[in-house]
């Protein structure tokens, strides 16, 4: 299997395309034609990563945040990222990040969180925007099931729990081919009146260009009339965060308490106590301080994120709580995560969980 087959597989559980702009995702060293090895699944990519990857065989780091995430301009080894992209460029080893694009999927990051935690219920706690399409094409009746169903295959008409979706008008096209046109029906030089079907119908952006080979290998026309909107609707299925409840009413002590055991935390920061008991919670894994209104809105008694500022805690108010439980922690599930995924989707060479601890931050 090469490089680029798994990438694939992983894009499409996670699509590059839904990463932040800020973000620096996708394979960022190597070449997508070499052959795996076996690959290494970790957090984070460090020397030290490379140094267990060489070990173990690997020539295929996949690691949750990117080691480049801004532009490097030198690579001299002065810096730890120089030096990781040097090691594994000498010693052969692709790296690919998958970060926010995670981030954003209802079964990524958050998700593991919420899981761990056992919330039920779960939302997005900030869906996105832009992720939504529409397309809308003109076909000759007869013809108006078979491109239907072709792009119904290729994952458009999908709206939250309901698949096959589409909305259907009757009416008539005009058109008069000229002597270059290769015309299905209808003649060169006159115009021709044909009953028609407006099919419109909503899709993922992120498979525009599979949607479109399916309108145009199953229309019958030589040109295809068709347009494609850009919706700002919500996708309940994709965005930042995630708020779910507990099976039952927790008093917040407690709460905490189970949330440092089941995270393994070094300490948690947390805002002043409410004195309610907690049962809607919110949950961002990695630097969360832009959704602290949000979860207020969603009117969550706890926010568990990470990397809060001194004045992010003044932001709590008197209903929420906010729980900073450290940047790694949050987000130290998701290699498995993906381990879990791909092994489901590969067999043919080893999938290895990384053993390197990469948190940074230690507590006495």
């Amino acid at each position: 299997m090469k490089i680029q087959e798994v990438i694939n597989l992983i894009e499409d559980f996670a699509p590059t395309r839904y990463a932040e702009d800020f973000d620096n995702v996708g394979l960022l060293v190597g070449r997508p034609e070499t052959e795996v090895t076996g690959a290494l699944i970790t957090l984070d990519t460090l020397e030290s990563v490379v140094d267990e990857a060489i070990e173990k065989g690997c020539n295929l780091i996949i690691s949750f945040h990117p080691i480049i995430f801004s532009g490097l301009k030198k690579l001299n080894g002065n810096g730890h990222v120089e030096r990781t992209v040097i090691k594994a460029i000498e010693n052969k080893i692709a790296i690919y990040a998958i970060h926010t694009a995670l981030d954003n999927q209802f079964n990524g990051v958050n998700a593991m969180i919420s899981e761990k935690l056992g919330l039920k219920n779960r939302k997005i706690l900030i869906p996105r925007k832009d992720s939504i399409k529409k397309l809308t094409v003109f076909v000759p009746h007869k013809n108006a099931d078979a491109v239907r169903n072709s792009l119904f295959k290729a994952g458009a008409g999908n709206i939250g729990n309901y698949d096959n979706c589409s909305f259907n008008l009757k009416g008539s096209g005009s058109f008069k081919p000229n002597e270059e046109a290769n015309p299905v029906i209808g003649e060169h030089g006159k115009v021709h009146f044909e009953e028609e079907t407006q099919i419109g119908l909503t899709y993922a952006a992120h498979l525009e260009s599979k949607i479109l080979n399916a309108l145009f290998t199953a229309h019958p026309y030589e040109e295809v009339a068709y347009e494609i909107t850009s919706l700002e609707n919500e996708n309940q299925h994709l965005g930042m965060g995630m708020i779910g409840e507990l099976a039952s009413p927790t008093e917040e002590t407690i709460f905490l308490k189970q949330v440092k055991k089941t995270f393994n935390c070094g300490c948690i920061r947390h805002s002043e106590l409410s004195g309610k008991k907690v049962k809607k919670v919110a949950v961002l894994g990695g630097s969360g301080s832009f959704a602290i209104s949000a979860a207020k809105k969603a009117g969550a008694d706890v926010y568990i994120t990470a990397d809060l500022k001194y004045h992010d805690f003044y932001r709590a108010g008197n209903n929420l709580v906010l729980a900073d439980i450290g940047h790694y922690e949050s987000e130290q599930f998701t290699k498995n995560l993906l381990h879990s995924y791909l092994t489901k989707k590969i067999s043919n060479f080893a999938l290895i969980l990384a053993e390197t601890n990469t948190n940074p931050i230690k507590y006495i």
